[in-house]
């Protein structure tokens, strides 16, 4: 079972694909790339976007149909990337949503230029509600390049991290790459996930991510992230490795 926790392969709901048919031309791809499980996880609480449990839930629904009827072998399950809003802890109360339905695991995505003053104390009312939080793609976030070590900081209070399969790759930049390397150096990083939004601009990554993982790394960091991920699935408890500080780090 190879399951990617954060992607948008549901067409029309955010900025993923925008017909049925590139939709299923990314579910080919992710086939291809030996793929088993996919949790889409359109965008909710944005600016632009708002996808609520019961639409999410709808269009898994539909698209898992669609795909059944062309014998294109994935399965999808449904999901949010939740964006870290001032309403965010509201919504939580009204319309709760895990990924996979776990009951348990909530995918953040954090501003890209700045990290929102209450961030903390929202992450720590999450955990409060029995939710563990997965931050998304740390390293496009401006301020935790700058500072790692707040990066380790939330990691030792309960916080998931998930990095993008193309940024370990380079493809989106050689900074960005040298920085999601020296996360998983100091066990920082829980997931690899594609956040595949094209099968051509934006594809599954996840095997040549793995590949790179095994001979820069080894083999068990390999095993430990499809592990992680299967916990998701199942809604079960993850394990995460011993987080390692920073000597030297910026300080805002």
């Amino acid at each position: 079972m190879l399951v990617d926790i954060h992607n948008h392969i549901l067409p029309g709901l955010d900025d993923g694909p925008e017909s049925l048919k590139e939709a299923l031309l990314l579910a080919e791809n992710a086939v291809a790339n030996g793929i088993t499980h996919v949790i889409a996880t359109p965008h909710h609480l944005s600016e632009k976007y708002r996808n609520s449990a019961l639409e999410v839930k709808e269009a898994v629904a539909g698209f898992y149909r669609e795909l059944s009827q062309r014998n294109i072998h994935l399965k999808i399950l449904p999901g949010q990337e939740i964006h870290l809003s001032a309403n965010i802890l509201e919504e939580l109360e009204k319309d709760p949503f895990t990924l996979a339905n776990s009951g348990k695991y909530l995918l953040i995505e954090l501003p890209n230029s700045y990290i929102p003053a209450n961030t903390l104390d929202v992450i720590y009312k999450i955990q409060l509600k029995g939710y563990t939080p997965i931050i998304v793609h740390p390293e496009r976030n401006k301020i935790l390049r700058k500072n790692k070590q707040l990066l380790y900081e939330y990691v030792c209070k309960g916080v998931l991290i998930q990095i993008t399969a193309s940024s370990l790759l380079g493809l989106n930049g050689r900074s960005f790459r040298k920085y999601t390397k020296e996360l998983i150096k100091h066990n920082l990083v829980h997931f690899i996930s594609s956040d595949a939004h094209h099968y051509i601009k934006r594809p599954f990554q996840l095997t040549k991510a793995f590949e790179s993982i095994k001979r820069d790394f080894s083999e068990s960091h390999v095993n430990y992230y499809c592990e992680n991920a299967n916990h998701i699935v199942y809604g079960t408890e993850i394990q995460p490795l011993l987080p390692i500080g920073f000597k030297n780090y910026y300080y805002l």
